[in-house]
């Protein structure tokens, strides 16, 4: 299936989840923020939210410094 992550066309296995998405892109999760459909998705939900065919999904990354 197809996703857009931050713009860009993605294709994703049919049973991806929030958390496989971030293992296949080597982001880790503790510094990042995620957004599915302009809702942003808690931490705690990244496993168990599943990904569909055409999702909009924006993922933030905090960077230390300044």
């Amino acid at each position: 299936m197809t996703v857009q992550l931050n713009g860009d066309t993605l294709t994703v296995a049919s049973d991806a989840t929030v958390t496989t998405l971030l293992e296949h892109l080597n982001v880790k999760q503790q510094r990042v923020v995620v957004e599915l459909n302009r809702r942003i998705i808690a931490k705690s939900d990244y496993a168990d939210t599943a990904l569909t065919d055409g999702d909009a999904l924006e993922i933030i990354q905090f960077v230390p410094g300044g």
